[in-house]
């Protein structure tokens, strides 16, 4: 994947079979290398560090040392160091703490492997990544909100929202479509009408169809 070596990949979780499984499964892809697992924070650290590996996956709920805490020791440790959150949370809180922490991705424990794999190819070698499974990294907290500007960039999640406003879905229907709750869409949809300075969803896509939606894929 990397220049034609395999991407060395770190699991941290402190579920053994969900490690194992985890592991047999990205074995089998060309390309990827599951150098090491832990089964909590510290353990993590230590092996990261050891091990260098090119991406960790990290679960937020741990015992000892979270997942969070990892993130934040592995940030300063290595910085180049590529950590995609693996989680069964879907809420802007926990995804916002991991953001500040400084995580690269957050998805959800339901993904798909073949799309795990494609994030994982894409984080490595710095490209843009298109997921419905990709939780949004960039959720504006209020004073973000207050000092937004209709000339903000739109992040990937909002675009990802914004292309299903202007097919006409409901925000049930975007919800169930990126498999994340009904308020965390009206969220994304009210920051969304903050940075293009409008009121309602027709004023939204046709700004969004000459900005935004064009470079969509």
């Amino acid at each position: 994947m990397l220049g034609g070596t395999k991407t060395k990949v770190f699991i941290c979780d402190d579920h053994p079979l969900f490690r194992r499984g985890l592991q047999m499964s990205l074995n089998e892809r060309e390309g990827i290398e599951v150098v090491g697992e832990a089964k909590n924070g510290f353990e993590a650290v230590e092996k990261i560090l050891e091990e260098q590996p090119d991406i960790a996956l990290i679960d937020v709920d741990m015992p000892g040392l979270s997942g969070i805490g990892a993130i934040r020791m592995l940030r300063k440790a290595r910085p180049d160091l590529k950590v995609l959150v693996l989680s069964h949370h879907d809420d802007d809180a926990c995804v916002r703490e991991c953001m500040g922490a400084g995580a690269d991705g957050y998805v959800l424990k339901s993904i798909e492997v073949d799309e795990l794999v494609h994030i994982i190819d894409s984080f490595c070698r710095e490209k843009l990544v298109f997921s419905a499974y990709l939780l949004n990294l960039s959720v504006a907290d209020e004073q973000e909100e207050t000092d937004a500007c209709p000339d903000a960039l739109l992040t990937l999640r909002e675009r990802e929202v914004l292309e299903f406003i202007a097919e006409g879905k409901g925000n049930k229907q975007i919800a169930e479509s990126l498999f994340i709750s009904s308020e965390t869409v009206k969220s994304h949809i009210k920051h969304i009408f903050r940075k293009l300075n409008v009121t309602n969803r027709v004023q939204a896509v046709q700004i969004a169809k000459k900005k935004y939606l064009r470079d969509r894929r």
